[in-house]
This record gives C-alpha cells, sequence and structure tokens, in this order.
C-alpha cells in the first residue's frame, strides 16, 4: 500500500510539474497535480476514493484556487439532485418486484430456445439500462440470469458478460441511463428528446454489432443452452418461475414510473411552455415523483431515501464535478483547449474521434464519471475558439459508456455483477479473461460510433 501511495504521490507531481513546464502557472500547475492526485487515487486506492477527493478540495480552499461559494456551485447539484430522485423511484419499482415481473414476460416466449435467450437478456439489459440507472439494471439481471443457469445447471459467465456489455451500451441511449448521461445533458443544453434522436439509434446499431460478434464467439454454448432449454421447458417447475403475475403494487409502480418518463421526456417542450429555464423540468420532474413515490410508500420512505439512494457515490460525484470546476475556473481546462486545437486542429471531426477515443481508453481504467468530469471543463473551453460543441458532447458519451466494455474495471456495472457472481457462485474472472473479448468489443463499438459520428456529422450538429 505503500509503495502504491508513493507512486501515486510521484505521478501527481511529474502531471503538476509537466504542466509548468508547458506554461502553466505555479498555482495551475499545483492545482493540476492536486487534481490528478484525486482522479488517479480512484484507480489505485477505489476502497478511499471519497477520502481523496475530500482532502483534495480541501487543499483547493486552503491554497486559494477557489472560493468556497464558487466551490458549492461547481458541485453540480442538479446532477445530484435528479440522481437522488431516480433512485429512489426505481427502488419503488424494485421492491415492488417490477423488473423481475418483467422479465418472466420476456422470457414466456414461444419455442423459447438458447439464441432467443441469449437475444432477449441482452434486449433486456441494454432497455433496463437505458430507462434507470445501470447498477440497478445489472443487479436485477444478474440475479436472473443466475437463477435461471442454477436452475439449467450451466456457467453463467458468457451470459453475465453479455448482459454487462449490453448494459453498458444501453446506458448511452437516454440521459436516465448512466451518471454520465446526466451531466452532459445538464453541461450541454441537450435534451431528453436529443438523446432519443442522436443517441439511441446510435446505441442500437453498436448492440447489434455487438451482439452479433457475441453470437458467434458463445455459438457452442448458446447452442448448449437450447438443448437445455428443451429439456427443462417440459419441467413444471420451469414454467412457474417464468409465470409469476403482476400484483396491485407492481402497477401501481409501473404507472408512476411510466407517467415520469414520458414527461422527462417531453420536459424541453413543457419548459418552452411554461417559459422556464432550460432543463428545468428535467431535473424538477423525478424530485417530484419521487416525492410522490414516499407519499404513496410512507412506510417505506425512509428505506428507500437510505438504502436505495448511493450516498457514497453521490458525495464522490458532487466533490469530483466540484474539483472539475475549479479546472476550468483556474484557467486550466482554457490552455488544455488551446493546445489540443493547435496539436490537432480545429476541425470538429477530427476533435470528435480525438474525445471519442481518448475518453473511451480513459474509461476503460477509470470510471467513466471521473473520465466525463475532467473532459467537461476542456470541451466547454472550445467554445471560445467558436466550434460547435455538438458533436464532441456525443462523442464523450459514446466513448465514456462504450469504453467501460474494455476491460473489467472499466465501469461499475462490470464491478458489481462480478462480484454478484463471485459471492452467488465463486466464479472469479481475471483481468485478460475478460479483456480478450471485452478489448475487441470495446474497440469495435468506439469504432462504429466514430464512423457514424464522422460520416453524420451534420446530424449531430443539430
Amino acid at each position: 500500500m505503500k509503495v502504491k501511495f508513493f507512486i501515486l504521490c510521484l505521478i501527481s507531481s511529474l502531471v503538476g510539474y509537466g504542466g509548468y513546464l508547458v506554461g502553466l502557472t505555479a498555482q495551475q500547475a499545483t492545482v493540476l497535480a492536486i487534481f490528478s492526485m484525486s482522479i488517479l487515487g480512484t484507480l489505485f486506492f477505489w476502497d478511499f476514493r471519497l477520502s481523496f477527493v475530500f482532502v483534495g478540495s480541501g487543499v483547493f480552499l486552503l491554497i486559494k484556487a477557489v472560493v468556497l461559494e464558487d466551490f458549492i456551485q461547481f458541485a453540480s447539484l442538479d446532477v445530484i439532485l435528479f440522481l437522488i430522485a431516480m433512485m429512489i423511484i426505481v427502488g419503488m419499482m424494485k421492491e415492488a418486484g417490477f423488473f423481475y415481473w418483467l422479465i418472466t414476460v420476456l422470457l414466456r416466449v414461444n419455442n423459447l430456445d438458447g439464441k432467443k435467450l441469449f437475444i432477449i437478456l441482452m434486449l433486456a439489459s441494454a432497455l433496463f439500462s437505458a430507462v434507470m440507472d445501470e447498477v440497478t439494471s445489472i443487479i436485477v439481471m444478474v440475479t436472473v440470469i443466475l437463477n435461471i443457469c442454477t436452475f439449467l445447471e450451466i456457467n453463467p459467465l458468457p451470459l453475465v458478460m453479455c448482459s454487462v456489455m449490453a448494459t453498458n451500451i444501453g446506458s448511452a441511449s437516454t440521459v436516465l441511463g448512466n451518471p454520465v448521461g446526466v451531466l452532459i445533458a445538464a453541461r450541454s443544453s441537450l435534451s431528453f428528446e436529443d438523446f432519443l434522436s442522436h443517441a439511441l439509434p446510435v446505441s442500437a446499431l453498436v448492440l447489434l454489432v455487438s451482439m452479433t460478434i457475441l453470437g458467434y464467439a458463445y455459438r457452442r454454448y448458446i447452442g448448449k443452452l437450447s438443448k437445455l432449454l428443451k429439456e427443462y421447458q417440459k419441467d413444471k417447475g420451469f414454467l412457474y418461475l417464468i409465470s409469476i403475475p403482476a400484483d396491485r403494487k407492481t402497477k401501481i409502480s409501473i404507472g408512476i414510473f411510466a407517467v415520469t418518463i414520458f414527461l422527462i421526456a417531453l420536459h424541453k417542450r413543457l419548459e418552452l411552455l411554461l417559459g422556464l429555464q432550460e432543463n428545468t423540468l428535467l431535473i424538477m420532474i423525478p424530485i417530484i415523483a419521487a416525492g410522490v413515490v414516499m407519499f404513496y410508500r410512507h412506510d417505506k420512505a425512509r428505506e428507500y431515501v437510505e438504502k436505495e439512494v448511493e450516498w457514497n457515490s453521490l458525495l464522490f460525484f458532487m466533490f469530483l464535478f466540484a474539483q472539475a470546476g475549479v479546472i476550468r475556473a483556474t484557467g486550466i481546462a482554457d490552455f488544455f483547449a488551446q493546445k489540443i486545437v493547435a496539436t490537432f486542429g480545429s476541425s470538429p471531426r477530427l476533435l470528435s474521434g480525438m474525445v471519442l477515443f481518448t475518453g473511451g481508453i480513459l474509461s476503460s481504467m477509470l470510471d467513466n464519471v471521473v473520465t466525463v468530469a475532467s473532459y467537461i471543463p476542456v470541451v466547454k473551453s472550445l467554445s471560445v475558439l467558436h466550434i460547435n460543441l455538438k458533436p464532441l458532447w456525443w462523442s464523450l458519451l459514446f466513448g465514456a459508456c462504450y469504453g467501460g466494455n474494455i476491460t473489467m474495471i472499466g465501469s461499475t456495472a462490470n464491478i458489481v455483477a462480478l462480484g454478484l457472481m463471485e459471492k452467488d457462485q465463486n466464479i472469479k474472472v481475471n483481468f485478460f479473461q475478460w479483456l480478450k473479448l471485452g478489448l475487441f468489443i470495446g474497440l469495435v463499438s468506439l469504432f462504429v460510433a466514430f464512423l457514424v459520428v464522422f460520416f453524420m456529422f451534420g446530424y449531430f450538429e443539430v
């Protein structure tokens, strides 16, 4: 541990010193070194990530890199409140059994075989991650997969890996799928409708390509699944497993969630109609819906707030966003934006490719929220150079989400899924076992997204 901490301090110091050598002031170089330590600390010591952002933020204030009022403003409380509200709503749905009910509906397919089950599970993973956070989605999906594989007496690893990869791809489809989607939407003036018209088609294409590759890679496994399903479909126990009806609580939960999603989808039009500030309803609709949930399930309200809300992650996000704001306020982001343009030119297509691939690679090594929070100040600074930022925002979204498939630590969904599988069935996956398939899927996904952005560039400018 001491060696890792020494290496962390050394790298952070070298980053700060390197920044000073290329033209940053002494204070800017110090800020960059502290920010690097906060970011890299999450990679070296994941369990202590809150400690690093807390200490780093305190040091920023002590060296007068930022005043307290600005630091609080940079904390992106709008995004944090949105995430809190959605976690409460999803907690209600999970407790009501909605997700298990929906899976049973999907599994009641005529003549279910291995290929159909593979497609259903990947589509369900992408769909769930698109309409709620990726962590809740993968918990539900992995639990269902483990139950099915235990019943069929087959290794769950291929289905779990496919589900995780579909989850990361699907999380880029809507604002709701991933914290980075909310963050990008709030900072780029992109609406829910923009995500549906721009991000959803790209994610659908990437998912189709990935399903084709994974289907071929696991063709023997899928064939074995088909044989087992034919045998077990005659079993009354399997039929009972997929025949759970929806009760009244589940139906009411579906209604609340459906109305919330519908209103979020229309937030831009409603804001124009009511003369409200941009993204006001995007943030406030989930908050109001969460209030309705806590009124409806008042007996569970405290439990939803205490157990369903990931306070540890939210605190980390809040301080990370604040530190990223300091990077822009101190002029560091503007400095690097000018360096990027001087190196790559001002071609939006070239810049989009650079953001997409570098964002994807970094997301495979760091949490994608960390990557996006680090990139946002630099991307926003490019607006001063009169560069259209919309293609860059989409590239950042695709890179952060699709790049998460490259390594087993590339996204929170990966870590959660592998942890559940190890806990339930003592199945462990090593780094290279994941990498040999994840690297191919991740790079193909990034390349497909790049081709779409490159050849349909005008569309992404809209």
